[in-house]
């Protein structure tokens, strides 16, 4: 068990966290979650010794492994095999095969054992210093970001890898439905201060929600209290008859912690720009082929027929070509074979990583944001500066200082400024936190255009896919359906992809029939009909109570207008009848506020459950 004690870190007189405390006990797994910027990696590199807490206390036991990825890519064996074994522990030197299963699972073939590591790209040389921690079983595995190198069926063995994972585990990742199927505990820095749940991140942020509504709802009803409080002292300081009930209330008042309205957090809330498009079809792909060496095609023979609205995921292991279809999409790349015929309409939006050398590095981000299209002007160029979390004096960096992830972010920012309806975007979840996340992933379900996506997140693919371009070994598939269909049709199988017979039946399925649109149609109306049955007590309830306090603060506003009455004919008798009435009137109105809260939380919970049946059915 490690233990952390009132842990306080600042840089440059910014301060990230106050006074934090927790326990990660054994065998838990620690998803951490917060906005970039507010501490997460920090916080591992207390851990790791790298920093150094400002004050506080970190209590680690002895001979407590700690393992974590290394960022330098540097070996020092002839093949990956052997430059995995670096990381078996001592007694376990031999154990060769330990090494092939984990790096299998990450995505190494066989044949790849006996290759020299710097043959393969940055993302594979980061997977094989991955395997060598995890063969190295640390009795704590720190995780920061380790899907943004892994492709989808990589990061499916990766999840159930961690599932049995036998000691302690702390987690970082954008991705929330990866954190979700592991951890056991989701713990979050947030307004400088940390909160740990049992749960995943959807129990954390609501819980989060609800203790930051009954923060406000009480700071207000205090701050009435205190004002009440202040008028009575006010005006009854001078009466000397009520000399004991001023004083009663100066003490009230000095004991009353006063509670600081919480500064608004800024949320994402962005949007693409869309154009109208006046046409069917955004672009027609024939017999599209293309090929670095001309005997090993990367594509061959795709065709497919985008219409206005689409969504298209493209899926699959990473080098099979994915990024190669958007770039020939894009323009970027010249087909060698086939056409690509976009709608003279087409205005084309493109996010791929290597575009951030299109960047100009004299300029500020705030510049090159503005310079992306030239019906932006400075306010909006801000905005979107924020929404890509470059604040304040931040959106004034130059491109030349940026780290590739904010050049990312950048790239974002210019085509959300773009008025496009057609989206391309690959891997644009990278660099991003989870929060930014699902923001992006609101601003593309709502755009107005079509939108073909590489990813690797399986939330987005559940969220935005209708249909999908699949990217199997030596095979590209068009699957005329979403992902979770994908995956009820056999999927990835248990580590492989669908296969291409199972594709082929898919597809040669007949659409459904009018009567099964009647049947949806019916079962649809039965969910509408039972949600209003449910609500409709619980809602009536809510009126009922919201109703009473309105009732009860107007009657509250007499007897504070009778007790001034009586106070000035010191009328003493009155006073204290009147005291014990608004005594009472006030405690009724808290307790109906509580029941308030309860009753809006379950009107809340069943109507999104509700809305899910809905949803579910729809798909």
């Amino acid at each position: 068990m490690i233990s952390f004690e009132n842990l306080n870190k600042s840089f440059s007189g910014n301060t990230l966290f106050e006074d934090l405390s927790f326990k990660l006990n054994p065998r838990e797994k620690l998803g951490l979650v917060g906005r970039n910027g507010y501490g997460k990696t920090t916080l591992f590199k207390l851990i790791t010794g790298e920093e150094q807490p400002d004050s506080g206390i970190i209590t680690v036991p002895k001979y407590y492994r700690i393992g974590q990825v290394k960022q330098q890519l540097d070996f020092s064996q002839k093949t990956i095999c052997e430059e995995g074994m670096t990381g078996l522990p001592e007694n376990e030197k031999d154990h060769f095969w330990k090494v092939e299963k984990i790096l299998e699972g990450l995505g190494f073939t066989k044949d790849d054992m006996n290759r020299h590591p710097e043959e393969f790209s940055g993302g594979f040389q980061v997977r094989l210093n991955l395997a060598k921690v995890l063969v190295s079983e640390p009795d704590l595995l720190l995780l920061d970001e380790p899907t943004n190198y892994l492709d989808i069926t990589s990061i499916r063995w990766f999840e159930r890898f961690l599932n049995s994972w036998p000691h302690e585990l702390m987690l970082i990742t954008h991705d929330r439905s990866v954190m979700d199927s592991i951890v056991t505990h989701t713990m979050g820095i947030n307004r400088k201060k940390l909160r740990k749940i049992e749960g995943n991140t959807q129990k954390y942020y609501t819980r989060i929600a609800q203790d930051e509504e009954i923060f406000e709802k009480t700071r207000i009803n205090d701050e009435k209290k205190r004002k009440e409080v202040e008028q009575f002292i006010t005006r009854f300081r001078a009466k000397a008859r009520l000399a004991n009930l001023v004083q009663s209330r100066i003490k009230t008042l000095s004991k009353m912690e006063k509670m600081n309205k919480l500064e608004k957090i800024k949320t994402l809330d962005f949007s693409f720009r869309s154009q109208p498009f006046p046409g069917k079809n955004v672009l027609n792909v024939e017999n599209l082929s293309f090929y670095y060496q001309k005997n090993t095609p990367v594509i061959k023979n795709l065709t497919f027929l985008m219409s206005a609205h689409d969504r298209i995921c493209v899926i699959g292991q990473n080098g099979k070509g994915k990024t190669t279809l958007l770039k020939l999409l894009g323009g970027t790349l010249t087909p060698r074979e086939g056409t690509i015929s976009y709608n003279p309409n087409t205005a084309r939006g493109f996010f791929e990583q290597t575009n951030i050398s299109s960047l100009v590095d004299t300029r500020t981000v705030e510049e090159e944001i503005l310079y992306s299209d030239p019906t932006v002007d400075n306010q909006t160029a801000r905005n979107i500066c924020g929404a890509m979390m470059f604040r304040g004096d931040n959106a004034l960096k130059k491109i030349s200082v940026l780290s590739g992830g904010e050049k990312s972010r950048v790239m974002l920012g210019k085509i959300l400024v773009t008025p496009v309806n057609l989206l391309l975007l690959d891997e644009p979840t990278n660099h991003l936190d989870m929060e930014s996340c699902d923001a992006l992933l609101a601003a593309i379900d709502h755009f107005d255009g079509a939108v073909i996506m590489v990813t690797h997140n399986e939330m987005f693919l559940n969220a935005l896919s209708k249909r999908l371009i699949i990217f199997q070994e030596n095979n590209i598939e068009i699957f005329e359906g979403g992902y979770p269909l994908f995956l009820e049709q056999g999927g990835w199988g248990d580590e492989n992809v669908l296969s291409r017979t199972a594709i082929e039946n898919h597809n040669a399925q007949k659409p459904r029939t009018k009567q099964n649109r009647k049947e949806l149609k019916r079962r649809r109306s039965e969910i509408i009909a039972e949600r209003g049955q449910v609500l409709s007590p619980v809602k009536k309830k809510i009126i009922s109570i919201e109703d009473e306090i309105d009732i009860l603060e107007k009657k509250l506003d007499t007897l504070n207008e009778k007790i001034l009455k009586a106070s000035q004919a010191q009328d003493g008798s009155t006073i204290a009848a009147l005291s014990q009435d608004i005594h009472s009137c006030q405690s009724r109105i808290e307790n109906l506020f509580e029941a308030l809260e309860i009753k809006t939380a379950e009107h809340d919970e069943k109507k999104a459950g509700f809305e899910k049946l809905i949803e579910k059915l729809e798909e």
